[in-house]
């Protein structure tokens, strides 16, 4: 019996109390890297994507102009886009930055009485076809393919650079178009048309790759309003001269050369842009005020809803020109005009930041960082420096925000660390 009475079952066996292992400490080296790895996890806005247009600084204007038409009885359509070609020279924008397309089939054309010169009015004392015109694409390289990749920067890697619109998220672009157009549609040299889904798709592209900050369409055609119809990108700005079902009409014949010289909403855009030089305070809208419908025979359109900025308060050389502000310095480096001015930051008796002022075209100041951090420094103060730094220079709050959360995970792992060896 005594025996027996030692005996246990298996369930009184599995209450016996045995001792748990003691838990397993990890080095400090692994708490560490845990925190950076989650430090590291977040995706900063700066990283990942640029700072919405809104809040990008304007630094340089582009111009597109697109002559869709060919054959001698359309003359008026490459003399409207060289005319053009000449306003934004003449107001600031340099050849580089501008896109030219025209069939460039008039200058010497055997019809032509006056050969290798092409006129937008009677009396024949401009002469729009000079010595320094620069056209990217001529003849049938002015196709609806070619002007889409020029848009949205999709081209064979044979394109050279002068053929590309190298534009970017601080960019205000021109795009300026003439031919024959109906109810949503644009033709390209009789052969083919840009149909209104077909540019609205191009530009969100453009918008998606941030190709601009801004962007203002004008089409001298019939119909011309009815283009814009399926845009929807913020930030642009578009303008036609005829609403549907109306046309746009040449404003007067040349006897001399047998055809229509120019249209009449781009011969009233020239006769406003010629009292104006680079300097000019003159806006939008006075601009689009200036279109008389009894001058031009039709009514033109405007399409504002996606542009927020009040017309009034919009220079036109944000669009049909470039400022650049030329300061005088005793740099060594010759045909670069350009000042800095160096900004020093001190920690602890040490210089931690150098910024640098570099003066650009359009009076905007382009900011660049070079910071040389010292190693011997306290991480910590550093990374404070560089918070502060974040919010005195109103970066885009998206941005503020996860570095703050950066710090207070770096100020949590500090913490970790110290009471784990305490």
């Amino acid at each position: 019996m005594p025996e027996k009475a030692q005996r246990r079952s298996p369930a009184m066996a599995s209450d016996i109390q045995r001792p748990y292992p003691a838990p397993r400490s990890y080095p400090l080296s692994f708490h560490l890297l845990i925190s950076i790895l989650f430090v590291a996890s977040i995706p900063l806005p700066s990283l990942i994507s640029a700072n919405p247009s809104s809040s990008t600084m304007h630094t340089n204007n582009w111009a597109v102009l697109v002559c869709t038409s060919r054959f001698w009885f359309n003359y008026r359509h490459m003399a409207n886009t060289l005319s053009l070609y000449r306003t934004v020279k003449r107001l600031g924008i340099p050849d580089e930055r501008i896109i030219l397309m025209l069939a460039d089939d008039m200058a010497c054309n055997s019809r032509n009485s006056y050969p290798a010169k092409v006129f937008n009015n009677e009396n024949h004392q401009l002469n729009l076809y000079g010595d320094n015109v620069e056209v990217d694409y001529r003849g049938y390289e002015v196709t609806v393919e070619n002007f889409l990749r020029v848009l949205t920067g999709r081209h064979e890697s044979a394109v050279p650079r002068s053929k590309r619109l190298l534009s970017d998220e601080g960019s205000h672009i021109l795009l300026y178009m003439t031919g024959h157009g109906g109810d949503e549609f644009l033709k390209f040299q009789d052969s083919e048309e840009l149909q209104s889904h077909d540019l609205a798709d191009a530009v969100k592209q453009m918008e998606e790759k941030h190709r601009f900050k801004e962007l203002l369409i004008m089409v001298d055609t019939c119909q011309a309003a009815t283009l814009f119809s399926q845009l929807h990108s913020p930030g642009v700005l578009a303008i036609g001269s005829s609403m549907k079902g109306e046309n746009s009409y040449s404003h007067h014949l040349d006897s001399d050369i047998g055809v229509s010289v120019v249209d009449r909403f781009t011969y009233y855009t020239l006769a406003f842009f010629e009292k104006l030089d680079m300097y000019s305070n003159a806006t939008l809208g006075s601009l689009f005020n200036s279109y008389n419908p009894s001058l031009l025979m039709s009514n033109a359109f405007y399409r504002m809803d996606l542009y927020q900025k009040p017309l009034h308060e919009v220079p036109v050389t944000n669009f049909f020109g470039s400022i650049m502000k030329t300061i005088h310095t005793d740099s060594p480096y010759k045909g670069v005009s350009f000042e800095f001015k160096t900004k020093k930051s001190m920690v602890h008796g040490d210089i931690i930041a150098d910024r640098v002022m570099l003066e650009v075209d359009d009076n905007d100041d382009v900011r660049i960082d070079s910071r040389h951090v010292k190693e011997s420094g306290c991480s910590f103060h550093l990374w404070m420096k560089v918070l502060q730094n974040k919010v005195m220079d109103n970066e885009d709050s998206d941005t503020v925000v996860m570095y703050g959360l950066g710090t207070m995970i770096l100020l949590l792992a500090i913490s970790t660390l110290l009471s784990a060896r305490s």
